[in-house]
């Protein structure tokens, strides 16, 4: 090995190392609130160390670079692409996404990897599991963003191959659990067949040319004359007993996250096509190929409104979900419609021994209310809140209407999907 490219190896490593510290910084913080400058300190750092495994590829494979290294790096900057998606709702990071996933898998840098690193001892064999650990993980990321882009052939084929690979590690590595994964499996399997009824069907996305109701577009300029008001923020949240969902995303706010959005035009669909084939072609067997890490620049689509941006929050408690609206809210220009989606139960166990926990802490869970309206009989009531929180619990998990009346400053949207949302109607309070 030359010295030339042992220093090449040795300028990779070190980048890459200071990229996963500002990648961690960047993952840790919420995705609403602020949060860009860490991001874009990560992605300008992943910029560099692709660009530099791109112009000394060579140098860099002689001196010992392995190809599970490049799929390490291309999969955080798929995952950076798709923080940036979620904290922007900008479609062209999602594609960005894609891409990359779409690449990794199908030069297989995982897999190949893991097979080549477990023909040797067991120091070789732990480093295959572990591979095979990223390579488990990157596979259900993709598929988060396969079913966003209604990619039913990808989503398909990327199940198919999850489970396989399940089976595979379980016959491979015998001493090793994998429950974690065979409940992802079970997981997914509800999910799939929960949302496959609409396979085939017309996008949930807004569609300029199918949803637009020109009767209605007399009534909205007499409104906007006197007020222009846009749907900038919105928070998703559901918390139920056994509910469908696949990782962290519930298929109630994996519907309402697309309904959220508007369904690109066709030249812009066109593009991203062709990027996501593009992204595939030739060169299979190199470390990068053709991947930009820049591409998602090139398919903007002008011709629509910006989508809001949205913060999906999995099982929060109650105090977070206020903490976050609280957050959301500081930010929020005076022309701006904030949309709160909550779904959740709006009971839980009835028994004895909740209903006298529920009767005996009424005084309690006002006082917890995060802006508490003196009411002395609503709480008695099992029917006017919902439940934040396991089964049988009470007291603090319970959100009451009250709870959401200081956010009433800024023009609001909200929507209750549970068998309580009455309690919540405007003026039922």
């Amino acid at each position: 090995m030359a010295d030339g490219e042992a220093g090449a190896y040795r300028e990779f490593k070190a980048l890459a190392e200071a990229a996963d510290r500002k990648f961690a910084r960047a993952r840790d913080l919420p995705l609403y609130g602020g949060g860009d400058h860490h991001s874009r300190k990560a992605f300008k750092a992943y910029t560099r160390l692709w660009r530099l495994q791109q112009e000394r590829r060579r140098e860099l494979v002689a001196g010992g670079l392995r190809r599970w290294e490049i799929g390490e790096v291309a999969s955080r900057i798929g995952q950076l692409y798709y923080a940036r998606y979620l904290r922007t709702a900008e479609p062209r990071s999602l594609v960005g996404a894609y891409v990359f996933y779409e690449a990794i898998y199908s030069r297989g840098y995982f897999g190949a990897a893991a097979g080549a690193e477990g023909g040797g001892g067991g120091g070789g064999r732990h480093q295959a599991l572990l591979i095979r650990y990223k390579e488990l993980r990157f596979i259900a990321r993709f598929l988060v963003v396969a079913m966003l882009m209604r990619r039913a052939e990808a989503v398909d084929h990327l199940a198919g191959r999850l489970r396989a690979l399940v089976e595979e590690s379980k016959a491979a590595y015998p001493k090793t659990n994998f429950k974690e994964w065979k409940q992802v499996l079970q997981e997914l399997g509800r999910f799939l067949k929960a949302d496959g009824a609409y396979k085939g069907s017309r996008s949930l996305r807004y569609d300029n040319l199918f949803d637009s109701y020109p009767s209605n577009l007399a009534s909205i300029a007499r409104f906007h004359s006197k007020r222009v008001l846009k749907l900038k923020e919105a928070v998703l949240t559901s918390y139920r007993r056994n509910e469908v969902k696949f990782t962290e995303l519930t298929l109630d706010t994996f519907r309402m996250l697309q309904c959220l959005e508007w369904e690109p035009t066709g030249s812009y669909q066109i593009a991203a096509k062709e990027l996501t084939e593009n992204g595939t072609v030739s060169d299979q067997s190199g470390p990068s190929g053709l991947i930009d890490i820049h591409l998602s620049a090139e398919i903007s689509d002008g011709s629509l409104p910006s989508n809001p941006q949205k913060a999906i929050i999995y099982h929060p408690t109650v105090s977070h979900l206020l903490a976050v609206l609280a957050t959301i809210c500081e930010d929020l220009s005076q022309d701006s419609i904030l949309l709160i989606y909550i779904s959740a139960s709006g009971s839980t166990e009835q028994n004895m021994a909740s209903q006298k926990y529920a009767s005996s802490s009424s005084s309690h869970a006002t006082a917890a209310s995060a802006f508490p309206i003196d009411k002395p009989k609503s709480h008695m009531s099992s029917d006017n809140h919902l439940w934040l929180g396991p089964r049988g619990s009470g007291g603090p998990n319970s959100l009451y209407p009250e709870d959401l009346i200081p956010f009433t400053r800024y023009p609001l949207f909200l929507v209750i999907d549970s068998e309580n949302s009455h309690a919540f109607k405007a003026g039922h309070t």
